[in-house]
């Protein structure tokens, strides 16, 4: 889940967060229809009726995106790739798969089925008025708007530019027909960019030829497209070096470690302060026994830390481990999954090893100072 997100709830067990830049973009859209929109299209109106109906077409706005996330996660779950959270920000919504699909038809699948939710969402909104359940006024107004938005949101996400959904469609079936994942995504993101730039000189024109808001909205949403494309290219680069980066190419081969029977008082005096550690491994006749943190040291008082053994308090068997043999990817998303910044590297229970995430960034540095990827 994003940084700066409040949790609102749950549905069908992914957490549904709100980004603190979301409720910007909310009082932008409620003000840019109370003020221009609605005043236009329904004028002679009070002045409340402009604002209560403004505000509650953006929550409904959210709401659409917000279905337009989960039906993205809700098939990502039921093929095995675990959503835990969607969260609403500035220009719309994220869901926050734990990985990348696998396979082409699972991209194609996950992508297809965003734009095909606004659609429905729209269908049961025209619905709703075609039935006679949108009497004239403020109801008729906010369901004709949503209308227009749900169909306006499932054509800009088909469009085929990464990483919207019509842009992983594109890179899925690129995918498919030449098993080379680098270059479709390579074909998609340079798609993406190109909208995301036509959206910005697009934009810009619009708003210095007399139309300046929306013209500020279309150049915004260019730069979030341009810059999105442009990290997804980046990402996947870092994905395919760290598939081929091994474990034990990064990993500190010779990390202190702590015996189950040592008092905590020698831990946190010997290891933590001296070496500026906050995690250490508890090794008997080299074998892993546990795992034992600051956290777990300030659950005792400061008196009790000569007369309790590390053993009392250490996290046991079984741990999240990995094997020297492993890639980095698997390394980096145990501690992305669990939350971890760094995991103990063991071979047949015998630990030769830790692996941070300092020394990734450390490696990564390294080789980008000497040339190489």
């Amino acid at each position: 889940m994003m940084k700066g997100s409040i949790r609102i709830g749950k549905i069908a067990g992914i957490e549904i967060a709100i980004h603190y830049s979301w409720f910007l973009i909310f009082i932008l859209i409620t003000w840019s229809l109370a003020v221009g929109y609605y005043p236009y299209q329904y004028p002679g109106w009070e002045t409340w009726v402009y604002w209560v109906t403004s505000a509650v077409a953006a929550i409904l706005l959210f709401v659409s995106v917000l279905i337009h996330e989960l039906a993205h996660s809700l098939v990502a779950n039921s093929q095995g790739l675990p959503v835990k959270s969607i969260t609403l920000f500035l220009l719309g919504g994220v869901s926050n798969l734990e990985d990348e699909p696998e396979k082409p038809g699972l991209e194609f699948a996950i992508a297809i089925v965003g734009p095909l939710s606004s659609i429905l969402v729209a269908g049961l909104f025209k619905a709703v008025d075609l039935l006679g359940y949108a009497p004239e006024g403020p109801v008729k107004a906010v369901v004709d708007y949503m209308v227009m938005l749900n169909i306006l949101l499932a054509a800009f996400n088909v469009l085929p530019g990464f990483p919207l959904d019509g842009g992983r469609v594109l890179r899925s079936i690129i995918w498919g027909s030449t098993n080379d994942l680098k270059k479709a995504t390579t074909i998609a993101t340079v798609v993406g960019q190109v909208f995301g730039w036509v959206f910005i000189v697009g934009g810009l024109i619009i708003a210095l030829t007399g139309d300046f808001m929306d013209g500020i909205w279309l150049a915004l949403i260019g730069w979030f497209l341009n810059g999105a494309a442009e990290a997804s290219r980046r990402e996947l680069e870092l994905r395919s070096i760290w598939l081929n980066v091994r474990v034990g190419s990064v990993m500190n081969g010779n990390p202190e470690t702590v015996e189950p029977t040592a008092p905590v008082s020698l831990l946190v005096n010997d290891i933590f302060i001296k070496r500026g550690l906050r995690v250490v491994p508890v090794v008997q006749d080299n074998i892993l026994q546990g795992i034992v943190t600051i956290a777990d040291i300030k659950k005792i008082p400061t008196s009790d830390w000569p007369n309790v053994s590390v053993t009392k308090i250490m996290t046991g068997l079984p741990l999240k481990t990995v094997h020297p043999g492993d890639n980095l990817q698997m390394a980096i998303k145990q501690m992305a999954e669990n939350g971890f910044d760094q995991l103990p590297v063991e071979v047949d229970g015998k630990l030769v090893g830790m692996i941070s995430r300092a020394d990734i960034i450390r490696y990564m540095q390294v080789n980008y100072e000497l040339g190489r990827r």
